[in-house]
């Protein structure tokens, strides 16, 4: 009989389609519009629980370490978010003798848990639109090249004024709406983040880059972090052994009665780049000239650290989040030019564009100042400097240890010594040994040289090593990265590297950079003046759709502030093929059978048993009976998400944002209502996870 209704809810359940609902919206000023909206899908809390009021849902919500979100879950600072955001903290922790990556981590008391160099979250207190403020001091007469470096004069300038009211804070002053409109933000930062608990890599990271971006999916994307605070003030203060776990005053309750099609879902976290005012132009420039380059080279890189990696666990451990980094990108970039193929979109901006246009001649605005034909020329100039650019930065910047010094060693580094004796400044690198390994870097470099050369046929923009490559090293690249990293001061370590003495500008690592930064010095001396003008046309552009569609709600493009989307659980369909809105530990379980085929669905022995389970207790849906994993909503997020809260309609965490899906990667450029959706691990699976596996008892009281 349970079986029946089970099928009978599923039938009625695959008749629901939803629809996206669009937008990244900043808390103060939410429009009106859009919360009736909210509520007309069911959300039941005042626009004040959002944000103004003490126990405000988005109190709870944080940036996490500056390129992810996550939530408070506890009253004791617990801080959920994804193992991809926690992964190079995990990595660094990590030793072949007591790898955290491969078998996962639980402190059992306050004192195991670890603390993290550089990792931070952040609070945001307050926000407010400053532009008449920034026109007031001048903003508005200044040329836009000029507008960047202002703004940082300003910022730093009010952030020295709200220190000294309150050492705790610090603010931001970002662009919004393509720098038509200026929002002052207010954080507050907690420095002593430490790790607690993360699952195993196979679970972690389950289905690697094989279900990466991809529905279905299972993977147990969550670690758990604490904040911890001064023991007199109970608030921020740098890593000390006597620090105490923060109590926050709004942390997230946990909601373990699931969800259906329909139910209402809002997601806020901290969203980092979108491009949707990005005119015609734009978007052909990042298919042609931004991600084809960018898939090419990566697709090498990412061969040779696999196969590295899978032939050493030393390496492995060095590697993982590097690859992962990599093929993150790399993966988004082809699927986002799939999409923008497949549903026309540079075709259907151009429309869109005639639109403006056609108005912009009935009501003479901007008449003077947004100009298509310049647009249209300044890109068509600029677009192979931005290919070669993207070549450039995909095969030297930051990829092996080398570049990373020879970078650093031009720009950012130290200077040691005294001041009054030239010849006795020296810059140091510390032994970073555990981070890379020689052999692979070595392959990696040479592999990329060799690459960039064949791709970039304008030699204004080869660096001169290229001659020395070919003069001394018989064009063999492979012996010229050898040579770089055996015999370069810059490969020194914990040494002073002397940098005002002769051997130090003739060494072939510092003059390897020197030249790197030549051509790169080049290429933006080159782009600068298109930049200038496409940036200004783009601000025209953004300016003419608020104007033309001023009676409509709209929201700015994302840039790592807090933003909220609401819409509501539910599948999509695809050639007339409905996705499913959840999968299932059965789904894992099945995929584990297939690790013999594909090494990226292995999992451990225990975790066979853990999800083949016939009762899964507390933690198994009323509805289906058994444990769900992951599911789907039509919410708006892009990279930055990753690790965002996901509540039901009365504030309640259901989960955490992990992914998009495939069908729609152009969505920083371009959202699809119908394809749209985000993909979320059940904070049930999460915590029957901690629970059976993890036996995190004392967790488990502390967030329930």
């Amino acid at each position: 009989m349970k079986k029946l209704l089970i099928s009978l809810l599923a039938f009625h359940f695959s008749l629901f389609t939803a629809y996206a609902d669009e937008g990244m919206w900043t808390l103060y000023n939410l429009p009106s519009a859009v919360f009736e909206q909210m509520k007309q899908y069911g959300f039941q809390l005042s626009q004040d629980q959002l944000y103004k009021s003490d126990d405000a849902v988005g109190n709870a919500v944080v940036n996490f370490g500056g390129y992810c979100s996550g939530v408070v879950v506890s009253p004791d600072g617990l801080v959920f978010t994804n193992h991809h955001c926690g992964f190079d903290c995990i990595r660094s922790h990590s030793t072949v003798e007591h790898d955290y990556l491969l078998n996962g981590f639980y402190a059992k008391s306050f004192a195991e848990e670890l603390p993290n160099e550089d990792l931070f979250v952040s609070f945001m207190i307050d926000q407010k639109d400053v532009t008449d403020s920034l026109n007031q001091l001048g903003l508005s007469k200044l040329p836009i090249e000029k507008v960047s470096a202002f703004v940082d004069s300003v910022e730093n300038a009010w952030s020295k004024s709200i220190r000294l009211q309150d050492s705790t804070l610090r603010v931001e002053v970002k662009p919004f709406y393509e720098g038509n409109k200026y929002y002052l933000t207010t954080y507050r930062d907690f420095e002593d983040v430490r790790l607690v608990f993360t699952v195993p890599k196979s679970m972690g990271k389950f289905g690697g880059e094989t279900d990466n971006w991809m529905w279905p999916r299972q993977t147990c994307d969550y670690s758990v972090f604490r904040i911890y605070a001064d023991p007199k003030t109970g608030g921020p203060a740098k890593y000390s052994k006597d620090n105490v776990p923060y109590h926050p005053k709004k942390w997230a309750k946990v909601s373990m009665d699931g969800y259906k099609p329909g139910d209402f879902a809002m997601i806020m976290g901290y969203p980092g780049s979108t491009s949707r005012y990005l005119s015609s132009y734009g978007i052909k420039e990042r298919h042609d000239a931004i991600n084809a380059p960018r898939v090419q080279v990566r697709g090498i890189k990412q061969d040779i650290m696999l196969r590295h990696m899978r032939a050493s666990e030393a390496v492995r451990i060095k590697y993982d989040s590097k690859y992962a980094n990599s093929s993150n990108y790399w993966k988004n970039s082809i699927g986002m030019n799939k999409c923008i193929d497949s549903t026309g979109l540079i075709l259907q901006k151009q429309q869109f564009e005639a639109k403006i246009q056609e108005w912009q001649n009935k009501t003479g605005y901007l008449k003077d100042s947004l100009d298509f034909s310049k647009m249209a020329e300044f890109y068509q100039k600029r677009m192979a400097l931005t290919r070669i650019l993207t070549l450039f930065r995909e095969s030297f910047f930051m990829q092996d240890q080398l570049n990373i010094r020879a970078w650093r060693s031009q720009w950012g580094m130290k200077v040691q010594g005294p001041e009054d004796k030239p010849k006795k400044q020296y810059i140091q690198f510390d032994d970073n040994s555990n981070d890379w390994d020689a052999a692979t870097d070595v392959e990696l470099m040479a592999a990329l040289l060799k690459n960039y050369r064949e791709k970039v046929t304008d030699t204004k923009y080869l660096p001169a090593f290229y001659e020395t490559i070919d003069k001394k090293f018989d064009g063999d690249y492979t012996a010229y990265a050898k040579a770089l990293y055996k015999k370069s001061v810059l490969m020194k370590n914990d040494k002073p590297i002397y940098i005002n003495k002769k051997s130090y500008t003739k060494d072939l690592g510092v003059q390897y950079g020197l030249d790197l930064s030549e051509v790169l010095s080049q290429l933006n001396a080159d782009r600068k003046q298109l930049t200038i003008g496409i940036t200004e046309q783009e601000k025209w552009l953004c300016a003419a759709k608020l104007r033309m569609e001023q009676d409509l709600p709209n929201y700015s493009d994302a840039n790592f502030t807090m933003r909220m989307t609401y819409g509501q659980v539910g599948e999509y369909t695809l050639g007339g093929r409905p996705s499913g809105y959840y999968t299932t530990a059965r789904s894992l379980w099945e995929k584990m059978q297939k690790a013999d085929d594909n090494f990226e669905y292995f999992a451990e022995p225990v975790m066979h048993e853990l999800l083949s389970a016939k009762d899964y207790g507390k933690y198994a849906d009323a509805l289906t009976g058994t444990l769900q994993l992951c599911f789907l909503s039509n919410n708006d997020i892009t990279g930055g998400n990753s690790g965002s809260p996901i509540f039901n309609n009365k504030g309640e965490l259901l989960g955490l944002a992990f992914d998009g899906n495939w069908d729609s990667l152009a969505s920083d450029i371009f959202f699809d209502r119908q394809l749209a959706r985000t993909i979320n691990v059940d904070v049930r699976y999460m915590l029957y996870m901690m629970d059976k596996w993890g036996h995190a008892d004392r967790l488990l009281k502390e967030i329930f």
